[in-house]
């Protein structure tokens, strides 16, 4: 093998090294985007069983909850169920119904205590979630070429 061709072969070989580098924020973005519409399924899955009183005793159903209670845990049916597609297909459109749903959660905790309790602890993982995405779609975007 002459010179010029291990140059060329170290050359090949770090720019693979380079790809692979390039990736590594994409990747874990779309790993992240991928536990979040898990996580939003199973919240879905949860606000429909509600509506459907699953669990429910018998005449405490859903009618029985008061209406702003109601019009939010249908919000929540909806839109969880329709995050947690766009999000697997790591769609930009399912980033934004994804940040609907989170931040609509917080806000209702936080501003409407009397619909869901307004736990606090809901408010700091779905705020920690949101700057999660934040960060790995910043450190994904610095990695692509201009």
């Amino acid at each position: 093998m002459s010179k010029a061709e291990r140059v060329r072969t170290l050359e090949s070989a770090q720019d693979e090294e380079d790809d692979a580098q390039a990736t590594r924020w994409s990747y874990w973005l779309v790993i992240f985007l991928r536990a979040m519409a898990g996580l939003s399924l199973i919240k879905g899955l949860y606000h429909w069983a509600v509506i459907c009183g699953v669990g429910a005793p018998p005449h405490a159903g859903f009618e029985s909850y008061p209406a702003p209670y109601q019009a939010a845990t249908a919000f929540f049916a909806v839109i969880d169920l329709v995050a947690a597609v766009g999000l697997w297909l790591a769609a930009p459109w399912g980033a934004v119904i994804w940040l609907t749903s989170v931040i609509s959660m917080a806000a209702i905790q936080m501003l409407f205590p009397q619909i869901y309790g307004g736990n606090f602890f809901v408010v700091l993982f779905e705020l920690m979630l949101l700057g999660a995405y934040v960060w790995l779609t910043i450190m994904a975007a610095r990695e692509q070429p201009t």
